[in-house]
């Protein structure tokens, strides 16, 4: 079994891993991905002009509810205190809309899956809320742009 796989014990179960020995410090993570659909739609979700309402201001609650939570959906996450979450949307093209997730916490380990998890969510709830005017929705990119420790 290779040690430097730290979510296998010695016989290749998965396990959680210990942090209880590391000092905690301050942690943040930054993710951002795409959610992609028609010029016309992406302009109806920036005036807040879809039938589902203001899309926007549900997707950054859902995202920061899915940060809150993501030790609930991803199984060997540690349960952490979450210092701050922001979500930012901004138009990256006539059929792109940037979104971007900071996290930060004081704990014995990093952030980036809730940074990830709330992107990944606040995606899906634009689709959900844009599905009805766009059949052909995409989320595109979802990852790590930095991790910053300590400071």
């Amino acid at each position: 079994m290779n040690d430097k796989l730290t979510h296998i014990d010695k016989q290749g179960r998965a396990r959680m891993v210990d942090v209880g020995s590391k000092p905690p410090m301050r942690r943040t993570a930054v993710a951002e991905g795409f959610f992609c659909a028609a010029g016309r739609t992406l302009d109806m979700l920036e005036a807040g002009e879809l039938p589902k309402g203001e899309a926007l201001a549900v997707a950054r609650v859902a995202a920061i509810q899915a940060a809150k939570k993501c030790d609930e959906l991803i199984p060997l996450c540690h349960q952490l205190p979450l210092d701050v979450v922001v979500v930012d949307f901004d138009r990256a093209g006539t059929d792109r809309l940037r979104i971007e997730a900071t996290v930060s916490t004081t704990a014995r380990t990093g952030v980036e899956m809730e940074a990830l998890t709330a992107v990944a969510v606040a995606a899906l709830t634009l689709w959900d809320m844009t599905k009805a005017v766009d059949k052909d929705l995409r989320v595109e990119g979802i990852r790590v742009v930095s991790k910053v420790k300590g400071g």
